[in-house]
């Protein structure tokens, strides 16, 4: 490795055409880059391709993707740089074994996805070297195939390698994301950054998928509040006995972030909504496992977490 190495990605895969993926791959399109995006139902692709993923709201466009594919093992045709897997977590495993089939020094494959410890999922199959993890700021939902609503957007995004070694690639990627529209910042801090955001999944998601209600409606309901303030301070007390640091002001800031966050539906109530599986194992489940660690008892995230698998049950 060259004593100041850079990296300059040009293609980039996204795996997962739901509303986080039709994003990345819309803004990065329009700045000027090859994007391929991969999902295994055709009907949501077709449309990014031939008419262009449509996004309204906090951001507005309308872009084609370059291609598309219906499976991981297409992805080496096109000789991507970057892989952004932005699929549920719950279908990590089988992605990760997927991508392992052809994966090569300098590729770089990033976790643009909710949930707890999805980074390690990849590492387990690929390695330390090439994979990263990202926080990502914007809430979203899919109005139909490859047109999404974004009701809110706070960039910066922050992005951080596994491997220190791999520092350059990741300011590489960041840079080519903020050029595209998606500003987004390196960090050192990214483990305490995914918890903060887990935090918040873990109380607003579950909540709304076993209540219908939307964020706002379940911040202000005083009996459904008290439900959503236990899981705050019960999250909380396990990320500080796992010696995450959240910051002293966390617990006030959280509750003021999830009251104004509007009338929002959150992921999880619209993966039951549309009969899916959820990704309840990286979020509630990721509590109650770290909870265990440390000898913190988590009742109710382990109450959420058997409601919403109560719920996927049906489906």
């Amino acid at each position: 490795m060259t004593d100041n190495p850079s990296f300059a990605p040009k293609t980039f895969a996204v795996i997962g055409a739901g509303p986080v993926g039709c994003i990345v791959s819309a803004f990065l399109e329009k700045g000027g880059h090859r994007v391929i995006l991969c999902d295994v139902i055709p009907e949501l692709l077709d449309p990014a391709r031939e008419r262009g993923i449509i996004i309204e709201g906090a951001e507005n466009l309308t872009q084609k993707v370059s291609h598309t594919c219906t499976s991981v093992d297409d992805l080496p045709e096109y000789k991507p740089d970057v892989i952004f897997v932005t699929a549920k977590a719950n279908a990590l495993p089988l992605i990760a074994s997927a991508i392992e089939g052809f994966y090569k020094k300098g590729l770089y494959v990033v976790s643009w996805q909710n949930g707890i410890d999805t980074e390690l999922v990849l590492a387990n199959s690929l390695g330390k070297e090439g994979v990263m993890r990202a926080v990502v700021n914007y809430g979203c939902g899919l109005l139909g195939p490859a047109h999404v609503t974004i009701p809110f957007h706070h960039p910066p995004h922050y992005l951080q390698e596994l491997d220190p070694e791999a520092k350059f690639a990741a300011d590489g990627i960041a840079e080519a994301l903020t050029q595209s529209g998606l500003t987004t910042r390196h960090t050192d801090n990214i483990v305490a950054m995914v918890w903060r955001k887990g935090v918040l999944n873990a109380c607003m998601n579950p909540v709304c998928a076993v209540t219908g209600l939307t964020m706002s409606q379940a911040m202000n309901d005083p009996i459904i509040f008290n439900i959503v303030d236990a899981l705050v301070k019960e999250c909380v007390k396990v990320a500080r006995a796992n010696e995450i640091l959240l910051g002293w002001e966390y617990y006030p800031n959280a509750i003021e972030y999830m009251r104004t966050a509007g009338n929002h539906k959150p992921s999880m109530l619209m993966d039951i909504e549309n009969g899916r599986r959820t990704e309840i194992d990286y979020i509630n489940g990721k509590f109650v496992e770290y909870g265990r660690r440390a000898g913190i008892e988590t009742p109710y995230n382990i109450t959420l977490q058997s409601l919403v698998k109560g719920l996927e049950s049906r489906l």
